[in-house]
């Protein structure tokens, strides 16, 4: 078997108008479907797990149980170990690792979580299939992904639109798939799981502090981050273009009326017994 290689660009890198997202999101917020499936003894393996707010979530919904948190870089692993230290976890652990080859034995873990992966890695079948390897009989994969075609917003804007279309070319260009979360049920048979239970959920931001604080790091990530970056060196853009990107998410945040919905697709599969 050839030596599993990442073949996608991480689209955002980890400056800090993403990282202001990322430590937003929590269990309640980004992993509801999968909670009432678990069990306080649970071994549960969080992939992609950034500053590991969600993954201290988890580990506090599974007292008796051990949370794993693997990340491909390194540096973002110190953020996730001390958002753990500061919760006074002890059932927490974090690793580097790369979702198309886990460093774990096969049938390890209760459940393989991964929140907003998929649309980031060169090979999303063969990373579930290894999310399945690593699981356990029974066991669960839970995997949620945004899908940016399916986002909507109010009111019009030419400059949202815009961004839209340039984000989407961007993370296509880098290898990803922006769109991943309408695929998640098919990549997920194409992996060999079968029993599959697929839903959606929403991210909505419409209160002033909402609009506030995600127009404010889509302008900033738009001007300063990895995706600026690569939205200039791949001429997907120019910098006039950016700002005129940026210009509109901070007029969108000033709507009385404005309105911003993301629409994640979720699957929860049971590896066969």
């Amino acid at each position: 078997m050839p030596e599993p290689r990442e073949t996608a660009v991480y689209t955002h890198g980890h400056h800090e108008s993403v990282l202001r997202s990322h430590t937003w999101r929590t269990a309640a917020n980004s992993a509801a479907y999968l909670l009432p499936s678990l069990k306080p003894h649970m071994r549960i393996l969080d992939i992609g797990c950034g500053p590991g707010t969600i993954t201290a979530d988890l580990a506090e919904l599974v007292p008796d149980g051990q949370v794993t948190g693997v990340d491909r870089v390194p540096d973002i692993l110190e953020q996730a170990r001390a958002t753990a230290a500061a919760r006074g976890l002890a059932n927490i652990d974090f690793a580097v690792a790369d979702v198309h080859a886990l460093d774990y034995p096969d049938d390890t873990f209760c459940v393989v979580h991964a929140h907003q992966v998929l649309q980031h890695v060169g090979d999303p079948v063969r990373a579930l299939r290894e999310m399945k390897r690593v699981v356990k009989p029974g066991g669960i994969v839970a995997v949620r992904d945004a899908d940016y075609a399916a986002m909507t917003w109010y009111p019009v804007s030419e400059g949202l639109d815009t961004w839209l279309d340039l984000y989407r070319r961007v993370a296509r260009a880098n290898g990803g798939e922006p769109d991943a979360g309408r695929r998640l049920k098919a990549w997920a048979l194409e992996a060999g799981l079968r029993d599959i239970t697929a839903s959606s959920g929403t991210w909505t931001f419409a209160t002033p502090q909402e609009r506030a604080w995600w127009s404010g790091l889509w302008a900033d990530r738009t001007l300063a981050s990895a995706y600026a970056d690569r939205a200039l060196e791949g001429g997907h853009a120019d910098e006039a273009r950016l700002r005129g990107v940026a210009e509109a998410w901070r007029e969108w945040g000033t709507r009385e009326d404005g309105w911003f919905s993301v629409l994640h697709g979720e699957i929860l599969c049971r590896k066969d017994a």
